[in-house]
């Protein structure tokens, strides 16, 4: 494998996150440059393998996938070759190859988070909020342990608020996104949530729900505060640009779920954001957070928190796996 890095990987994978995700591109500029390159490098791999899977490019201009599981299957099996050391033409594989050879990330987070595309291609059912929990792992938790793994962090205790911020963004995520995800024909609000509410899933989207739809947005963003303050606990064991930069994301995903619940029916009219003004603030305000938590003892993770798999337990064989070589 060559180690020498490449400009066109990173000019590639900041292309990447500034169209895919603005509110985590301001962000990721405090990192200092290697451990950047690494994170925007990552987030490339995952974006290419989300937009693969859905059909779309950067998030965008969804087009007919005529067989998701296959295209599944490729995925897992380029991620295999790329473990392996093999030479990768695609770029956000050889971005991938770059951050897991250099940062020893351990392979199970990688198909870990693969297989919560495979969620989305078998259009899971989830039936109470601990089915969404993890879901939300293999989609954002393992990105946020791959993302700790980049900043030198590899003990369980702060593996563990790392997998809390992802599970946190996510959350936010789906109560952000709870209408537009529906168009898709997606729904990832808990089943039990929607009979609740008398919501019938195949009507999230109409107009008349959206009272009984915004208490359960509201609910969602408070099901992810005591995720958001677990992983704020963990931002002291970052050094701290990484630090600063994480403490900021926090922040910035978090003041997202705090603008959906404060529209309440109106979450929906339009994208909930966060303005360049507000994120400047939220900036100041991690930098501040970011230097405060160095001089405190960090809390303990609190008691009742989805707990993610441990590293000792294997991993569910996934569904839509490439079969091994000569199989």
């Amino acid at each position: 494998m060559n180690t020498r890095a490449d400009p066109a990987l990173l000019a590639h994978a900041t292309q990447t996150i500034e169209v895919g995700s603005k509110s985590f591109a301001a962000a990721a500029r405090l990192f200092d440059p290697g451990v950047r390159r690494s994170v925007l490098m990552l987030y490339a791999w995952c974006r290419h393998c989300d937009d693969v899977v859905d059909g779309q490019e950067l998030g965008f201009n969804t087009r007919q996938v005529d067989d998701a599981a296959a295209q599944l299957a490729m995925l897992y099996e380029l991620t295999r070759r790329a473990y392996a050391g093999e030479a990768m033409p695609d770029p956000a594989f050889a971005a991938f190859q770059e951050v897991a050879l250099r940062h020893r990330i351990d392979p199970r987070f990688a198909f870990d988070h693969l297989a919560g595309f495979g969620m989305d291609v078998d259009e899971a059912h989830y039936e109470t909020i601990d089915d969404l929990l993890r879901y939300c792992y293999h989609v954002a938790g393992v990105v946020g342990l791959m993302m700790a793994s980049i900043m030198g962090v590899h003990d369980e205790a702060t593996l563990d608020h790392a997998c809390d911020l992802g599970l946190a963004f996510q959350l936010t995520n789906i109560a952000r996104d709870i209408v537009e995800d529906a168009g898709a024909g997606r729904c990832y609000l808990p089943a039990q949530w929607l009979r609740e509410a008398g919501i019938p899933a195949d009507e999230i989207a109409q107009p008349r729900h959206r009272p009984a739809l915004a208490r359960l947005a509201a609910r969602l963003v408070d099901h992810a505060e005591p995720y958001y303050a677990s992983a704020g606990a963990g931002i002291a064991a970052l050094p701290l640009r990484s630090a600063w930069a994480i403490a900021t994301a926090r922040n910035v995903y978090r003041q997202i779920g705090i603008e959906v619940k404060k529209r309440g029916a109106r979450a929906w009219d339009e994208r909930v954001g966060t303005s360049k003004a507000a994120k400047l603030r939220l900036l100041a305000r991690g930098g501040i957070s970011a230097l405060a938590r160095r001089w405190r003892k960090a809390p303990a993770r609190p008691a009742g928190l989805w707990q993610r798999p441990g590293a000792s337990s294997p991993s569910t064989p996934p569904r839509h796996a490439a079969p091994a070589a000569g199989a």
